[in-house]
């Protein structure tokens, strides 16, 4: 039969539907219903539209009809609708979701573990899911949600005068012991060669602040040479606390007060705040401390250096090692993006199908899409392969624009702070003396070297303005020397601290990390 209906010629593939109809049985499609409840990137910019091109592409590469739905921006607000559906048993497929009610969840047995989806996503694992990530994510020996990081961790390090180290003929210092060498030979022997006696050995402030009471995370590296860094301990349920109460902490008193004494610290350090601090390694005061990659390395914040020393240079290196072979810059805690699945999509085979979205997201075609539009609509690649929205045909589409922002609301689905998404945050450019400049390799730099994973310590509690007050005064008295430090003096000092509230504030800190998963 070639003709059907008034001579209207009809293909192969409509007589073949036409038959399947005849004989009753409608054509049905073999794509997969998955529903994504999402955190939108810009949730004033409003939800991802209906036309969007990446609902037909996933359609049409991976056989899935994607449902999207746009959470409440307040994270109150999302929770009351998660533990509703939670409550009702309509939990969507793959949904983002808080830690505190994610342990919720987990207990009434509404998550489905997530183990078996990290192999089947290699490209996205290796991205978004590293160690840390699933540990966080782990109850009892199963992942129960896919954890991607937030904010950049990391982003400080070690920085020594390396023009200094070579004018003294010296190396690059390893343990404490020769960086204390090094910070004596910086004080004493006139590195910058002006015959003043005008420079020292290390340069810090009392950026103190939580999780970094005491001293605070300039003097970090110091304590974290004698596995004390920051103010928690969350390696275990075996050491968990305030790292206040550990021996060790003496011990890294005791050598920073070795410093203090020695007149290798930089005196102006209990006056300085912040902008002086960068005022003075600028105008070349001390040879070794603990910056930020952009404050140091930008080229804003570099200049004044490079007019006032065009021949010097700072070097990235690892932080001091300790007596115990420890190590460390100081504490970091990555603040997480979990995405669950509920086990109502597991019972239901979804498990493969999730997994392949995910997978396409994080592939180069998913990758830019969710994270900047359509190539040659919404970004163009510039010489570097960063998108841009320099020379495109209609510059009102480009992705900055508020009109196309709802087209990347999925972004952080994708973005894992990596070299395209920092490149134009941190530009290249060249020093006087030739030595190329960037925030961004400073940054992988520091990212390299030895650091504390305490992740969930700024979930932790504050301790109370007594606490508070006595142990910050406290740990500077003994530095300035109106304290003595001795095992005596210190050992008054922890009981008293116990006695006004130290005690209490490591308990409830402890339930804390408990019931949020925070230790193992």
């Amino acid at each position: 039969m070639k003709k059907l209906m008034k001579g209207v010629a009809v293909s192969a593939a409509a007589l073949a539907a036409l038959a399947m109809v005849s004989c009753g049985g409608a054509k049905k499609s073999s794509a997969v219903d998955i529903e994504l409840w999402y955190g939108a990137a810009a949730s004033e910019a409003g939800p991802i539209p209906a036309d969007w091109v990446g609902y037909q592409i996933v359609k049409d590469k991976l056989g899935i009809n994607l449902k999207l739905t746009n959470l409440p921006s307040s994270e109150a607000d999302q929770n009351t609708k998660i533990n509703a559906a939670g409550a009702a048993n309509t939990l969507p497929d793959v949904f983002m979701v808080s830690n505190e009610v994610f342990s919720t969840l987990v207990s009434k047995k509404l998550l489905a573990p997530v183990d078996s989806m990290y192999a089947k996503m290699p490209n996205r694992t290796a991205k978004l899911y590293d160690k840390d990530a699933r540990a966080f994510t782990t109850i009892d020996g199963h992942s129960y949600a896919l954890a991607q990081p937030g904010s950049i961790v990391r982003n400080e390090g070690v920085l020594i005068r390396k023009d200094w180290l070579d004018k003294l003929g010296l190396k690059v210092p390893k343990t404490t012991d020769e960086f204390l060498a090094v910070m004596k030979a910086f004080t004493e022997k006139d590195p910058d060669g002006n015959g003043k006696n005008d420079t020292y050995g290390y340069g810090a402030f009392l950026e103190v602040s939580a999780p970094n009471e005491g001293l605070g995370r300039r003097l970090d590296p110091i304590f974290g040479a004698f596995g004390v860094a920051g103010t928690w301990n969350l390696a275990s349920a075996k050491t968990a606390g305030l790292n206040i109460y550990k021996p060790e902490y003496y011990d890294a008193l005791v050598y920073t007060k070795s410093m203090v004494d020695s007149g290798v610290m930089d005196p102006n350090w209990l006056a300085y705040k912040k902008d002086d601090f960068r005022a003075a390694w600028k105008q070349g005061r001390f040879g070794i401390m603990r910056e930020q990659n952009a404050a140091y390395a930008n080229q804003g914040n570099y200049t004044p250096f490079d007019n006032n020393f065009p021949d010097g240079e700072w070097i990235v290196v690892e932080p001091p090692v300790g007596p115990k072979g420890q190590s460390s810059a100081g504490t970091y805690s990555q603040a997480y993006r979990m995405y669950a699945v509920s086990t109502k999509a597991a019972k239901e085979g979804k498990m493969d199908k999730i997994a392949e979205l995910l997978e396409w997201m994080s592939s180069d075609e998913g990758y830019y899409l969710l994270g900047w539009g359509q190539e040659g609509v919404n970004y163009v690649f510039d010489k570097n392969g960063i998108p841009t929205t320099a020379g495109l045909a209609d510059p009102s589409k480009g992705y900055t624009e508020s009109t196309q922002i709802p087209l990347t609301q999925l972004r952080n689905m994708v973005y894992y702070n990596g070299d395209v998404e920092l490149a134009s945050r941190y530009p290249t450019w060249y020093s006087k003396n030739g030595k190329e400049m960037s925030a961004l390799k400073t940054l992988r730099e520091m990212q390299s070297k030895a650091w504390t994973a305490c992740i969930g310590q700024d979930k932790m509690p504050k301790p109370n303005a007594d606490v508070k007050r006595f142990y910050e005064q406290g740990v500077v008295e003994f530095m300035t020397g109106n304290r003595a430090l001795n095992p005596t003096e210190w050992q008054k000092f922890l009981d008293e601290f116990s006695k006004i509230g130290g005690k209490e504030w490591e308990e409830s800190g402890l339930k804390v990390a408990k019931e949020q998963n925070l230790i193992k």
